[in-house]
C-alpha cells in the first residue's frame, strides 16, 4: 500500500514537471515567433493619386425675399416670388425635384431708436431659399438669367462637380497604391533589397482642390441683360493612401 502511494506519487510529479516543461516551451516559443514578427524589416510609405475632372454639372442657391408690415404680407409676396422663380426654371428645363427648398423663414424686422434706447418692430421679413442643380452645364447660363429675370433677390454659392466623381475616384485611388508600390521598390532597392508583399493599406478621403465657387452672383438684372457666362476651371481629385511592405534583403532566398 505505502509503495503504491509512493509510486502514485512519482507519475503525478513526473506529469507535473513535463506540464511545466511543454508550457514553458511553448511560451519561449511564442515570444520568440512575436519577437521576429515585430522586428521584420518593412517598407513604409505614403503617396498619392490625382485625376484631372472637368465638371459637367453645377449647382446654386438663389433667394427670394420680401419685408411687410405684418408677417402674412411678407409670406405671401415671397410666394408669388417663388412661383415665378420656380415657373422659370421649368421653361428652360429645369424639374421641381431639382430646384428644391434649401430654407424658409418668416421673423420680424426690428431697428433700433437711439431716442427709445431698445429696438423697435419695424415689421416682417419672409426669406426662402432654392437650391437649384443644373445637371448639363451648358445650360447654366440661361438658368441663372431665368431666376434673376423672374425677380430673385440672389444667386449665390455656385459650385461645380462631375457627374463621373465614383469613378474618377476610383482612377484616382489604384494611381496612389501604384505610386505607394513604385516608391516603396525605389525605397527597398536603395536600401539593398527588394519589396514583398503588400501588408497593410489605408486611403484617406479623397478632396477636391481649385473647385470654383462664386457668392452672389447676381442680383435683379435689368430688362435686356447680356447672357450670363459661366466657364469653370478644372478640378482636382486628390487620394492619399499610406502603405507597409515587406522588406527583403537581397541576400535573403
Amino acid at each position: 500500500m505505502v509503495l503504491a502511494r509512493k509510486r502514485h506519487g512519482s507519475i503525478l510529479k513526473m506529469i507535473k514537471k513535463r506540464l511545466v516543461f511543454s508550457l514553458s516551451f511553448f511560451l519561449v516559443c511564442f515570444v520568440f515567433f512575436s519577437t521576429l514578427h515585430a522586428e521584420e524589416n518593412q517598407v513604409v510609405v505614403s503617396a498619392t493619386g490625382r485625376i484631372t475632372v472637368k465638371p459637367d454639372m453645377a449647382e446654386f442657391g438663389v433667394v427670394v425675399k420680401s419685408d411687410a408690415k405684418t408677417a402674412a404680407e411678407a409670406a405671401a409676396e415671397t410666394a408669388g416670388k417663388y412661383r415665378s422663380v420656380q415657373n422659370s426654371l421649368r421653361a428652360v428645363g429645369i424639374s421641381l425635384d431639382n430646384a428644391p427648398t434649401s430654407g424658409y423663414t418668416v421673423a420680424p424686422r426690428s431697428e433700433w431708436d437711439p431716442s427709445l434706447g431698445k429696438s423697435v418692430l419695424k415689421g416682417y421679413s419672409a426669406r426662402h431659399t432654392i437650391m437649384v442643380r443644373v445637371r448639363m452645364l451648358e445650360n447654366i447660363g440661361r438658368a441663372v438669367d431665368a431666376v434673376v429675370q423672374a425677380g430673385a433677390d440672389e444667386v449665390q454659392s455656385i459650385s461645380f462637380s462631375s457627374s463621373h466623381y465614383d469613378t474618377l475616384r476610383q482612377e484616382a485611388l489604384a494611381a496612389a497604391v501604384e505610386n505607394a508600390r513604385r516608391d516603396a521598390g525605389v525605397m527597398a532597392k536603395a536600401a539593398g533589397g527588394r519589396i514583398g508583399q503588400l501588408m497593410e493599406v489605408s486611403v484617406n478621403h479623397p478632396s477636391f482642390r481649385d473647385q470654383p465657387q462664386m457668392e452672389a452672383l447676381a442680383m435683379r438684372a435689368a430688362p435686356a441683360p447680356v447672357p450670363t457666362e459661366l466657364a469653370p476651371n478644372e478640378q482636382v481629385i486628390t487620394v492619399t493612401v499610406s502603405s507597409r511592405w515587406r522588406f527583403i534583403p537581397t541576400s535573403a532566398r
